[in-house]
């Protein structure tokens, strides 16, 4: 099995979960949405700064998982990325699905994250 086929789980969020400290996880959502509620260790790259051309600090060579709120900007940040030559997949049902699996994510003062 190919690397590229072990890392298709990377659409559900409880492989996500798993595998977090082996892949890059990047927010695409707005700065609200992203203070109410983020993942430990994920990267902030705002979808119209991805649009934009922002992504290079991120490593190539490591598979990335987009997460939004609901899986829709995520699944266009993706396209984006692809295109730039990076391997990334979206992530199904982005950070509803996420709190509906009742997997860890805080706000940005430390306190339980919500889904803005």
């Amino acid at each position: 099995m190919s690397d590229q086929t072990t890392n298709e789980g990377l659409t559900a969020v409880r492989t996500v979960h798993e595998r977090l400290a082996e892949i890059q996880l990047v927010d695409c959502r707005e700065l609200y949405e992203w203070e109410a509620g983020r993942v430990e260790g994920a990267v902030y790259l705002p979808l119209n700064s991805i649009m934009a051309g922002a992504g290079s600090e991120l490593d190539q060579s490591i598979p990335i998982a987009v997460i939004c709120r609901s899986g829709n900007r995520s699944e266009l940040a993706t396209m984006m990325l692809q295109a730039r030559g990076f391997e990334a997949y979206n992530v199904a049902g982005g950070m509803e699905a996420w709190a509906a699996e009742g997997l860890p994510f805080t706000a940005a003062d430390g306190s339980p994250g919500r889904v803005a």
